[in-house]
């Protein structure tokens, strides 16, 4: 939110014409880089009808090494994973992330009419 406040300040390039030295976050992370708190640096605009598509820059020579995932991060991020697979309303394993949209698994989400809750 703060490089949206600073965007006048900021050089700005049309796309595909930034100079040398400067990438997106994206861009970063195949490099196996991390903006490393720096801030925005410029910016890269796109121009389309309803106004222009924007892409922010940071300097690849203040970036830093993307921090190694530890056996602690690995095994947090499956926990979390794992929790949103898990129904709220059924409490089971959905077998694939639940949708926010639905917020529930796909048959609590639309049971079927003709099944019994017997038969399952």
């Amino acid at each position: 939110m703060e490089a949206r406040r600073l965007t006048g300040a900021l050089p700005v390039y049309r796309w595909r014409l930034a100079p040398d030295g400067y990438a997106t976050r994206r861009q970063l992370r195949l490099a196996g880089l991390r903006p490393g708190g720096q801030g925005v640096a410029a910016q890269l605009e796109r121009p389309r009808r309803r106004g222009p598509l924007v892409a922010y820059l940071y300097r690849v020579d203040l970036a830093r090494p993307v921090r190694p995932m530890t056996p602690a991060r690995r095994a947090a991020l499956a926990k979390a994973n794992a929790a949103r697979r898990i129904c709220p309303a059924c409490r089971r394993d959905a077998g694939y992330v639940i949708p926010a949209a639905l917020g529930t698994c796909t048959p609590c989400a639309y049971p079927d009419p003709d099944r019994s809750e017997g038969n399952t």
